[in-house]
């Protein structure tokens, strides 16, 4: 069909999409699906149904828009994830977060990067590649188990580990994402590149990603509740302000080289930190979460439409390999990292089981792929699709009665209120 013939069907579909962001999150809410399986199917089913479509969206058709897309959808749920944490940041009190980020992570990376060489016989370079990016929680996906809106009050510690381990780990992940390019393109020796990249990626681009976020988050909360009142960001009660964050501090930060998945987060952090119970933070974190929700739906169904082409090369040992990382890696890796935590046991074995794989992965692949081009990335694109879709639906179809059953035995959402709000106009 001609593109001018395929624009209408497609802007009905559009349509369509939109309509459907706002309804199924109420529909579903007490059903055990969730709105990535809806758009997985919708997906399948609209190309499937309609090959005048012109087939499935093969990402390593269209490598840099596959990158840049996934990029925006990672970056706005960045975004949303660090408005809503109501926990202030410190040591002890983000004890989960940093042993799922400085122990599990780790873990999960070696694990994953071993079974990758030996059960799929992969080189080093594509081996770590695809460890490193199966192993950060996905910070889209997983907003099923995030906390609530800011001020919800649901912020236990299942979905506060989950919330921002998700916020953190996605820029952690690069270091390692990185030295798999490094691997690619001048071998596993030690050499000149070795010190580049523990002095560029390791060092200089995670604290580039910290300081700005910090200094950005710092400066827009000032622009946004310290300046005389006519001129207060806050004042304007516009939503959209969220996205303007969004794209500044990662733009600021990717400019400098650092890490801008990161910045992101710690300046969504560090702005909701300068006036934590002001009531535009609720109308910043409401219209990330739409945007977040309408680009996640968007990038599903295209999957969806991809999935069958994408599939095609999976053997026997890729679906081996899918199922272990799921559900024996990460588990045990988080088993390990929060052993000896204040947590229950079954929710430690939550947080363990619960690391959504999603659209971080089909990011950091196309990433990698874009920087250092070599053979055999469909075995790659196959597996990773092949986990995403597994997650999707076994985690999917678990989140609600698995968080109702752990909401039971925690007790009344409103014994975990946070204890003083501050409301300011």
């Amino acid at each position: 069909m001609p593109p001018t013939e395929t624009y209408i069907p497609m802007l009905a579909g559009l349509g369509a999409l939109v309509l459907l962001v706002a309804w199924l999150p109420m529909v579903l809410k007490e059903l055990p699906l969730s709105l990535p399986i809806c758009c997985v199917a919708a997906g399948m089913a609209a190309f499937g149904l309609f090959p005048s479509l012109g087939g499935g969206p093969h990402p390593m058709q269209q490598p840099v828009l596959t990158e840049r897309l996934t990029e925006l959808v990672v970056i706005v749920a960045l975004t949303g994830a660090g408005l809503k944490l109501d926990r202030r940041l410190g040591w002890r009190s983000w004890m989960p977060t940093w042993q799922l980020l400085g122990i599990t992570m780790p873990l999960s990376i070696a694990a994953l990067a071993l079974l990758a060489w030996g059960l799929l016989d992969l080189p080093p370079a594509p081996a770590l590649l695809l460890a490193a990016a199966l192993a950060p929680t996905d910070p889209v996906l997983a907003s099923d188990i995030q906390v609530g809106p800011p001020r919800s009050g649901e912020e236990d510690d299942v979905r506060f580990s989950l919330t921002s381990e998700a916020g953190l780990n996605d820029g952690l992940a690069f270091p390692f994402v990185n030295l798999a390019i490094a691997f690619a393109l001048y071998g596993t020796a030690p050499g000149g590149w070795t010190l580049g990249w523990l002095g560029i990626d390791v060092a200089w681009k995670l604290a580039a990603g910290v300081g700005v976020g910090v200094v950005m988050g710092r400066a827009l909360g000032w622009l946004t509740f310290r300046m005389p009142n006519r001129a207060k960001l806050s004042r304007t009660g516009d939503g959209f302000v969220g996205l303007g964050i969004t794209f500044l501090s990662y733009g600021a930060t990717e400019l400098l080289h650092g890490y801008g998945f990161l910045a992101v987060f710690v300046t969504a952090l560090t702005l909701r930190d300068a006036e934590r119970g002001h009531d535009y933070h609720e109308r910043l974190h409401d219209f990330v979460e739409q945007t977040e929700r309408l680009l996640m739906m968007l990038m599903l169904v295209l999957f969806g439409g991809a999935l069958l082409d994408l599939l095609r090369p999976l053997d026997g040992a890729m679906v081996a390999f899918g199922l272990l990382a799921l559900f024996v890696v990460r588990p045990l890796a988080g088993a390990i990292g929060l052993a000896g935590g204040r947590q229950p046991r079954h929710e430690r074995a939550l947080i363990g089981f619960f690391g959504i794989r999603g659209i971080g992965s089909f990011y950091y692949l196309a990433y990698a792929i874009n920087h250092a081009e070599s053979g055999g990335t469909d075995r790659l694109w196959a597996v990773v699709a092949f986990i995403v879709l597994v997650s999707i639906t076994v985690h999917g179809t678990t989140v609600t009665p698995l968080m109702k059953l752990a909401d039971r035995r925690r007790g009344p959402v409103s014994a975990r209120r946070p204890a003083a709000v501050h409301h300011e106009g």
